[in-house]
């Protein structure tokens, strides 16, 4: 029980570096935690960028696409609501705030593989 717990806190510990990552437009520490072929959907990447369909690969890609958001909406942050975690995942929800935007409830699910993401999966409407 106590490895399960400890597995728990870590992934708790990941999603929380991550927050203070994206939330500081910190490009460096947001990629160094993720694995070098994770996979990353949303909605948005669907939106913005068809091609993808919604479906990015590799750290390259998230650091292009990250470094394109936080060019276009220098203003972006997240307001965490809450948390859910296992030993291998963590369920996100989080308030997107944008300068002159409706704020919206977003959703989010991490995969942590050896302690580091493999994959997100993004939800809103």
């Amino acid at each position: 029980m106590k490895n399960v717990e400890a597995n728990v806190s870590s992934t708790l510990s990941i999603a929380h570096q991550w927050f203070d990552a994206f939330n500081e437009h910190d490009l460096e520490k947001l990629l160094s935690l993720y694995a070098g072929g994770a996979k990353h959907y949303s909605p948005k990447l669907k939106l913005l960028q068809p091609e993808t369909n919604g479906l990015i690969t590799g750290k390259d890609a998230l650091l292009l696409w990250w470094r394109d958001s936080f060019d276009r909406l220098p203003s972006l942050r997240y307001r965490l609501t809450k948390f859910i975690a296992d030993d291998s995942s963590i369920f996100m929800e989080y308030v997107r705030t944008v300068d002159g935007e409706a704020d919206m409830t977003v959703g989010e699910v991490l995969e942590i593989w050896d302690g580091l993401i493999v994959a997100s999966r993004v939800y809103h409407s």
